[in-house]
């Protein structure tokens, strides 16, 4: 059946639709000549025929109720040679069908010449939600009836409760609506429906600010360490450039994203350097079944190319290799250069401290005026409350700077200082020490380098606790971070940062005094108490005695921060220093593989958010464990889709350093319900905002801003030809170790869960599987030596869906592979959860690959 549809303002037949399938099998008999038509699919000649298909009116061309639509009908005679003969035609306007006793038109075929009847076709306007149960009527071949699921073009297909809440983040809908014959010879309901996401621009867009606003801050920290020796003063001139370019070149990419106003990244473009940080072909599946006697089903997926430099390209391979590669030959770059090689470990270590003291000064500040303005208003509660914060985050910051790696870097950088001699080096000169990735950091790294003669230690003493009678305590005496022209007190960094929990002491000692005092003062009388307040009590004298011991701890801190910054940063330098001979591009690599993936995530986790706002088992789950990201890719193991893998490898694997939050819109504006990230290279937080209303309904842990977490987990499973030659020729331990280490991941995500969540609280399946067993049986198939072994990926989604997870299948370009993926799996879904008829199975997964 043809579908075509008129306009005023068009003036001329527009065709909508081909339906391709039927219900019925019994063939019936015509006379009519038949003729060959152009490109004409493949369908079956059926008695009493049921179009799986719904026929939507895109909003690019609106209609109205005078809007004509034309069916016209052929018989198909011959599959094989796409052949047919021209049964009939009728025409009706969607006002007809709208002001349709029932929501049904029963309309007559007319042959060519319009005289002669052909059968009849009855029109059907349908919602979600309305299932025909009764069979539908069958009639000889002279009257055939054709039910046709037929929608408006108002983009009905959108649940417009839900549109309001998705809106701002989804758009540009494609539907599809399907009827199909369950085992008992009902019939289900099913939607597809296929957005694009804004994210795929905004998110990349945001970290690429983000990346340029942490790269400025880390030269400016360069620039901070002060006066070093030539040798490492121009290494540091050396990485500086080298961050100036890059700075450079993601403010020219970001000006270009600036100019683009789509939400969609096309195949096509996956090379364009421009848009390099973005996804290809980012898409949300939705696939919603409604069914007799059943509560409506949703069944979600995010189909994504394979998060990868496409740009640079693969010639060397991708991340995983570069990375592994590079850390081979890192030692040998750090002895070139006459730096310290500092293990990866050590790096990630810096970071992370450079990361934590930053956020928490600040907030210790606050927390410190805080703790003064209760004083200030005398208030015993607020007193109490604001000391508990203020020694809560003292305490970590002093739990985070308890590492060696600080103490060994600020030696380390004080023999960068001009003018410097070791005192091995007075008896024996070394060229270069490098640190091992295990040594003892207790040891100096710094041998070898231009020094002078050392002098007296300082000796000044450690900051003393003063005491708790609210005498001058003076003002601390700062020292500068790494003395020159001394020799090194190798404990002046133990004394700095002890001070911090001394000076923390002070502070709870006089909180404490303060309390027992007026806990202790005995109630008076009511004119005394009015007497007490005019005359002789003056709430300021607790700010009074507080104040010195803030303000010393407040310098304290101060003063540990940028010691400690320096002596990271410093770190952070001989990492650079390393990097030269790439020139950063392994971190540019990892910056745009890293962007795609993060883009995805977001976009899969705001969609099941708002799937499960609801669901208050789900919003337990969120906040007690998080949720898992199951990746599904079906790249090959052989050519540049290696290279491809081992990029999507990585880019998966650091979204671990990802979290998420949960906060209240400023305003009801769709506008303010966008997505936005903060944060550094090392940890990043996803924000997504929600309406009043809908916050409000929240657990009080999710309101409060409790971190949520997402544990990403990837699958690979080769099914192209390429495959079958890495499988014969080739080599597929990159698959198998992918497989086996994300199988770990699943494991221990599942443990959790089931210590902190009743495994009650998971959706219920018509498949009873029980997921352990799922697991010991995706276990199996990991070490087993099987070709194309694509039972993972089917035991992998399945697991994912049973523990409430956010499910993604990838290949090269999200297209063929992809798209054969994704509507083979909704067919099985229809089958397992559905009861969908065996015989409607192939007819179903043609229906959705048209």
């Amino acid at each position: 059946m043809l579908t075509t549809c008129m306009t005023d303002w068009l003036a001329s037949w527009r065709k909508w639709r081909q339906a391709y399938h039927f219900s019925s099998s019994q063939p019936i008999s015509s006379t009519k000549k038949i003729q060959s038509l152009p490109r004409l699919p493949s369908m079956l000649a059926n008695k009493d025929p049921l179009f799986l298909t719904g026929v939507t009116f895109p909003s690019e061309y609106p209609d109205s109720q005078d809007s004509l639509v034309k069916l016209t009908v052929y018989d198909a005679k011959n599959k094989s040679q796409e052949s047919s003969s021209f049964l009939g035609s009728t025409t009706f306007s969607i006002g007809d069908l709208l002001r349709a006793k029932d929501g049904r038109l029963t309309l007559s075929l007319r042959s060519a010449d319009g005289v002669c009847p052909a059968g009849t076709v009855v029109v059907s306007r349908l919602k979600m939600g309305e299932v025909e149960e009764a069979d539908h009527i069958a009639t000889d071949s002279s009257s055939q009836k054709c039910p046709l699921v037929c929608e408006p073009a108002d983009q009905s297909c959108i649940d417009r409760e839900d549109y309001a809440l998705t809106g701002p983040v989804f758009r540009n809908p494609v539907c599809k609506v399907y009827r199909f014959q369950t085992v008992d010879s009902k019939w289900m309901l099913v939607r597809e429906q296929m957005e694009e996401c804004t994210l795929s621009f905004t998110i990349p867009k945001q970290l690429l600010s983000l990346y340029i606003q942490e790269d400025r801050s880390r030269l400016q920290d360069l620039e901070e360490l002060g006066e070093l020796s030539p040798h490492w003063d121009n290494l540091r001139k050396e990485v500086v450039m080298r961050y100036g370019g890059i700075i450079g070149s993601y403010q020219e990419t970001l000006a270009e994203l600036e100019k683009i106003s789509g939400s969609f990244k096309p195949s096509c473009c996956k090379a364009q350097k421009s848009l390099e940080f973005i996804p290809i072909n980012l898409h949300t599946q939705r696939m919603r079944v409604t069914c007799p006697q059943r509560t409506d089903a949703l069944y979600d997926i995010i189909t994504v190319g394979a998060p990868a430099a496409h740009f640079q390209g693969f010639k060397c391979g991708g991340l995983q290799r570069l990375l592994s590669r590079y850390e081979a030959e890192k030692k040998s770059f750090s002895t070139a250069y006459q730096c310290i090689y500092y293990s990866p470990q050590h790096t990630a270590k810096a970071q992370e401290v450079l990361s934590t003291v930053s956020l928490l000064q600040p907030l210790i500040t606050s927390l410190a005026d805080q703790l003064l303005q209760a004083a200030l208003e005398h208030s015993s509660s607020g007193l109490k409350d604001a000391l508990k914060s203020l020694s809560d985050k003292t305490e970590q910051f002093v739990h985070t700077l308890k590492d060696e790696l600080v103490k060994s870097a600020l030696l380390a950088l004080h023999a960068a200082r001009p003018g410097y001699v070791s005192k091995s080096q007075k008896q024996t000169p070394v060229l270069c020490h490098q640190q091992s990735q295990g040594g003892d950091l207790n040891h100096s790294p710094v041998q070898g380098l231009p020094g002078h003669s050392p002098a007296t230690p300082d000796t000044e003493s450690p900051v003393a606790c003063n005491n708790v009678k609210g005498g001058d305590g003076g003002s601390l005496k700062h020292q500068d971070s790494i003395p020159h022209h001394k020799e090194y007190d190798e404990e002046e960094w133990d004394r700095v940062w002890a001070n911090v929990a001394k000076c923390l002491n002070c502070v709870i000692a006089m909180v404490d005094k303060l309390l027992e005092g007026d806990n202790s003062k005995p109630e008076p009388a009511p004119e005394q108490q009015l007497a007490d307040v005019i005359t002789s009590h003056n709430p300021g004298d607790w700010r009074e005695q507080l104040s010195p011991l803030v303000t010393r701890l407040k310098e304290c801190v101060l003063e540990v921060v940028e010691k400690a910054k320096r002596a990271m940063t410093f770190v952070l330098l001989q990492e650079a220093v390393c990097s030269i001979p790439q020139g950063l591009h392994l971190q540019q690599r990892r910056d745009v593989v890293f962007s795609q993936a993060l883009a995805a995530l977001a976009c899969g986790f705001v969609m099941r958010l708002y799937a499960g706002l609801q669901d208050k088992d789900f919003l337990r789950q969120l906040h007690l464990v998080g949720l898992v990201a199951q990746f599904e890719s079906l790249l090959s193991t052989y050519s540049e889709e290696i290279g491809m893998l081992e990029d999507m490898e990585i880019g998966i694997s650091d979204l671990q350093r990802v979290t998420f939050k949960i906060t209240e819109a400023k305003a009801d504006d769709l506008s303010d319900l966008q997505p936005s990230v903060c944060g550094r290279r090392d940890h990043f937080t996803v924000e997504v905002p929600l309406p009043q209303v809908i916050f409000q309904t929240l657990p009080e842990e999710i309101k409060e801003g409790r971190p949520l977490r997402v544990f990403p987990v990837l699958f690979n499973v080769g099914i192209n030809e390429q495959q079958t030659i890495a499988e014969r020729f080739g080599d597929i331990s990159l698959q198998e170790r992918i497989n086996q280490k994300n199988f770990e991941i699943l494991e221990a995500y599942y443990k959790t869960l089931r210590e902190k969540v009743p495994l009650e609280c998971l959706p219920c399946f018509q498949t009873q599987t029980d997921i352990k067993e799922l697991l010991e049986t995706l276990g199996q198939n990991v070490i087993t030596k099987k070709r194309k072994n694509v039972e993972i990926l089917w035991i992998a989604g399945t697991i994912c869906r049973r523990l409430n997870g956010i499910r993604f299948t990838s290949c090269k370009s999200a297209k063929d592979r992809t798209s054969m993926s994704v509507t083979l799996e909704q067919c099985a879904l229809l089958r397992d959860e559905h009861q969908l008829s065996k015989d409607f199975f192939v007819r179903a997964l043609d229906c959705m690959r048209r």
